[in-house]
C-alpha cells in the first residue's frame, strides 16, 4: 500500500514508518522540512495549512495517517495554545480538502486525537460510548479545559470533512510507551532513578499503551474496513500514578521514592517549560471498542509492559 503520514517525522511517525516499510508498504511523510528519501520512505514538503503540490500524493494513495500537531509539552500560554489549536485543526481541514478533491481518494483516514479529551475522574473509566468529555469538572484548573477544547475542535474538523468515499477513524491515543530516548517512558524512568515517588497525591490515573500495541492497533484499524469512528488507543490497565511508578521503580531496581508535592511540581514544570496537567490530570481510559472488535493486546498490563521496556532499553 501507499501510506501518507502528515507530520510523520516525530516519534509516532518513526514507529509507524519502520513497521509499515518492513511489511513492504511505501510511506510518504509530509513534513515542513523535506529530506532525502530512505528505505521505503519519501519525504514531501507541506506547510500543514494550505493545499499545494503535496496534495497529489493523496490521489491514488491507500491510507492517510495524520500525525500533525504541535507538541503539548509546553507552557499553556496564549501563543502556544493558538499554535496547538491551529496545527491540529488546520492540518486536519486541509487533508480533508485534499481527499475531497482526489479522483481516487484513500480508502481510510486515520486521524490522531488524544485521550485527554475525557474528563479528569477517578470513579470510573472512560470508554468510547460512556466516557465523559471533560472541560467542566468542578475544582479542576480552568487551564486544563484548553487542551480539551483543542481535542474537541480537532475531532470536529475530522467529522466535518466531506469525504464520503473515505472511512474515517479518530485515534484517541494515550501516552505511547517506547524505548526511544526522548519518549515519555525515558522521562518517567529518569524521574524514578532520581528518587522521585508519586506526583501530587498519586491518585490520578495514568493511561498508556506500549509502542508495539500502538502500531498493531493502527494496522488493525487500517485492515478492518468495517470499523470507523472513535477508538481509544490505550492499554486496558490504567493505574493510579502511585501504583504506576511503584511498578516502574521495581523494574528499574530503584528503592528511593520521595513524594513530589503539587507546589514542587509547579516550580519544576515552570523551569522545564511544561505544564502540570500532563502529570496531574487523571486519565482513566480503556479500549472498549478495540477489545470488542477482536484486537488482542500484546502488552495488556503495565507490569508486563514495564518489564519488556526496561529490558529492551538496557540492550
Amino acid at each position: 500500500m501507499k501510506i501518507i503520514l502528515p507530520g510523520g517525522n516525530g516519534l509516532l511517525g518513526r514507529l509507524l514508518t519502520q513497521a509499515l516499510t518492513l511489511d513492504g508498504h511505501i510511506c510518504v511523510v509530509l513534513t515542513r522540512r523535506a529530506q532525502p528519501a530512505s528505505a521505503g520512505v519519501r519525504y514531501v514538503e507541506w506547510d500543514g495549512r494550505t493545499l499545494g503540490p503535496w496534495a497529489a500524493e493523496l490521489d491514488g494513495a491507500d491510507v492517510v495517517i495524520n500525525l500533525a500537531g504541535r507538541s503539548v509539552d509546553c507552557r499553556y500560554h496564549q501563543r502556544n495554545l493558538r499554535e496547538m489549536m491551529a496545527s491540529r485543526v488546520d492540518s486536519t481541514r486541509v487533508i480533508g480538502q485534499a481527499i475531497a478533491q482526489a479522483k481516487n481518494p484513500p480508502r481510510v483516514w486515520l486521524q490522531t486525537s488524544t485521550a485527554t479529551i475525557y474528563a479528569h475522574r477517578f470513579d470510573a473509566p472512560n470508554d468510547e460510548e460512556t466516557g465523559i468529555i471533560g472541560g467542566h469538572e468542578p475544582g479542576v484548573p480552568s487551564l486544563w479545559a484548553k487542551s480539551i477544547a483543542i481535542a474537541q475542535a480537532w475531532e470536529a474538523e475530522l467529522n466535518a470533512a466531506p469525504t464520503p468515499r473515505t472511512r474515517k477513524v479518530a485515534l484517541r491515543a494515550a501516552m505511547v510507551m517506547s524505548t526511544a530516548r526522548l519518549g515519555v517512558f525515558h522521562i518517567l524512568a529518569r524521574h524514578c532513578q532520581l528518587g522521585f515517588g508519586r506526583f501530587g497525591d498519586g491518585r490520578q490515573y495514568v493511561s498508556w499503551i506500549h509502542e508495539h500495541d500502538f502500531v498493531a492497533a493502527v494496522q488493525f484499524l487500517i485492515e478492518r474496513e468495517d470499523l470507523a469512528g472513535k477508538f481509544n488507543l490505550a492499554a486496558p490497565d490504567p493505574l493510579p500514578n502511585r501504583d504506576f511508578l511503584t511498578v516502574l521503580r521495581r523494574q528499574l531496581g530503584c528503592r528511593l521514592a520521595i513524594p513530589v508535592p503539587v507546589w514542587a511540581l509547579e516550580i519544576g514544570t515552570f523551569f522545564l517549560r511544561t505544564e502540570t496537567e500532563l502529570i496531574l490530570k487523571s486519565r482513566r481510559v480503556v479500549p472498549t471498542r478495540l477489545q470488542q472488535t477482536g484486537f488482542q493486546f500484546r502488552h495488556p498490563t503495565w507490569a508486563g509492559a514495564a518489564k519488556e521496556l526496561t529490558t529492551e532499553g538496557t540492550k
